[in-house]
């Protein structure tokens, strides 16, 4: 369990602050009629918080040196 929590630091990080941003998105500027798709629910711009900030995290890993090309 420590390992993968130490190989994918950067993605749960991410993830966590994803979370925070997609939820406070929705609690300050959101959407009020409800027909917006994401905004609409705190449970649906969590969600969406929560994978986009995985994926931007993803972007600042470090490459394995086995892989990098010389």
């Amino acid at each position: 369990m420590k390992a993968i929590i130490i190989k994918y630091k950067s993605e749960i990080i991410g993830a966590a602050l994803g979370a925070i941003a997609g939820w406070c998105y929705w609690y300050f500027v959101g959407c009020s009629s409800g027909s917006c798709a994401i905004t609409s629910s705190p449970v649906n711009s969590t969600l969406y918080g929560v994978f986009m900030g995985g994926v931007l995290g993803s972007v600042f890993k470090k490459k394995d040196k086995q892989y990098q090309k010389k």
